[in-house]
Parts: structure tokens; C-alpha cells; sequence
């Protein structure tokens, strides 16, 4: 019985510790798309100045 309870509780932190990287790797990937799309519209928005002050 001790055994088989050793069993379950490595199995449990082994698809704890996995759960874990991926829920990272998505955060991970999600910083780095929030961060391109924050450049992405200033860049624009750069663009939409400097042709309305080409304009004038």
C-alpha cells in the first residue's frame, strides 16, 4: 500500500510540474505578442503623425 501511494504522489508532481511549464511557456508567448503589438501601434501611430504633420 506504501508503495502504491508513493506511486500516485510522484505521479501527481510529475503532471503538476509539467502543467507548470506549459501555463509558462503560454505566459511566455503571450508577453512577447503583447510587446509586438504595443510596438506595432506606436508604430503606427508614429506613421499617422508624421503624415498629417507632412500636411502642413
Amino acid at each position: 500500500m506504501k508503495n502504491l501511494t508513493i506511486a500516485i504522489f510522484t505521479l501527481l508532481l510529475i503532471f503538476a510540474f509539467s502543467s507548470c511549464a506549459v501555463v509558462g511557456g503560454i505566459f511566455k508567448a503571450g508577453v512577447w505578442v503583447g510587446v509586438l503589438v504595443v510596438v506595432g501601434i506606436l508604430a503606427l501611430i508614429m506613421f499617422l503623425i508624421s503624415k498629417m504633420s507632412n500636411k502642413n
